[in-house]
């Protein structure tokens, strides 16, 4: 007979594993205020792109403003002071006690103003990143504590994306790995790749936790949408793979019909990872074997055969 057959050769491989994944923002935070009081100015529209350190909320600091005038004239004659004090000791017209006290007066005045600035800067809220800031939850005059949510800010792009693969699969998985996901939504495809692998199996799941980082300048993805995700993981050294018609289904396992020595000889393997058309062959072939794609019914081990070796 005549049959058709492939060569074994080793090829590169790519072992899909599908899973289903949350997109979350690359950074996210709930603006609130660090010290109570009345909301004076909201300087952002909402769903507005903003800048990082972009002033967002200013609570009044009126009472603040009017402290630190205070301190910085308290400054002047301090310092005024312990300038007179430092030449009526180099003249012997004083004592090196008044001139410490002179100077531990100053220092400490100094200190109550960088506490005022510092209280200041508190009573401003600023955009802690390049981002788009969501919807707002206060007004002009509200009075606002620290645990009140004003509003929240989202970078989304780039994106994270969270998803799991079953346990086998942990010691495959590599940073850097590609990632293709979409969501049923809007039918549009992203691609990303893994940056960051859980170092532990969840032990209700038996699955590891993984997360990518991917490109989304369009914004045409949002956080909390819920996407299938395709991992691909590479196989080091590739794999031998033959098509899958050729596999033969028997009681304990399976074979494959090959050509040696002219005839044809019936070989157990075991198979590992399939594609559309081919399969993986673990055990069982090696490379240069010729594997019989056809006529597989008919044909008999020990019988001769005639061998058209196709790509």
């Amino acid at each position: 007979m005549t049959v058709s057959g492939v060569v074994v050769s080793s090829q590169p491989l790519d072992n899909i594993v599908n899973s289903s994944g949350t997109v979350l923002a690359s950074e996210s935070v709930d603006l609130a205020a660090e010290d109570a009081g009345r909301v004076e100015s909201i300087l952002f529209k909402e769903g507005a792109h903003v800048r990082k350190n972009d002033l967002l909320v200013k609570i009044n600091d009126g009472d603040l403003l009017a402290q630190l005038k205070k301190t910085e004239l308290q400054i002047q004659l301090a310092t005024d002071l312990a300038e007179r004090q430092k030449r009526l000791l180099e003249t012997g017209n004083t004592s090196k006690e008044q001139y410490d006290i002179a100077t531990s007066t100053l220092a400490t005045l100094k200190a109550d103003r960088e506490n005022l600035i510092a209280s200041i800067r508190r009573r401003q809220i600023l955009a802690p990143f390049d981002g788009v800031v969501g919807l707002r939850y206060v007004s002009e005059g509200s009075y606002v504590s620290p645990a009140t949510r004003i509003a929240s800010v989202q970078k989304i792009n780039p994106l994270k994306v969270d998803f799991a693969i079953p346990e086998k699969y942990a010691g495959k998985v590599r940073v850097g790995d590609l990632v293709n996901f979409h969501s049923d939504e809007t039918n549009q495809q992203f691609s990303g790749t893994v940056y960051a692998i859980e170092p532990e199996i969840e032990p209700t799941t038996r699955t590891v936790q993984l997360r990518a980082m991917s490109d989304n300048k369009g914004e045409r993805i949002f956080p909390g949408g819920y996407v299938h995700v395709e991992l691909r993981l590479k196989e080091p050294g590739g794999a031998l793979m033959i098509p899958t018609q050729a596999i033969i289904p028997v009681l304990k396992g399976q074979t494959v019909l090959v050509r040696k020595n002219g005839v044809v000889a019936v070989v157990p393997v075991k198979t590992g990872i399939r594609t559309p058309s081919a399969v993986q062959v673990i055990d069982g072939l090696s490379v240069g074997d010729t594997v019989l794609t056809t006529g597989i019914l008919q044909l008999r081990p020990g019988m001769p055969v005639n061998v058209t070796v196709k790509q």
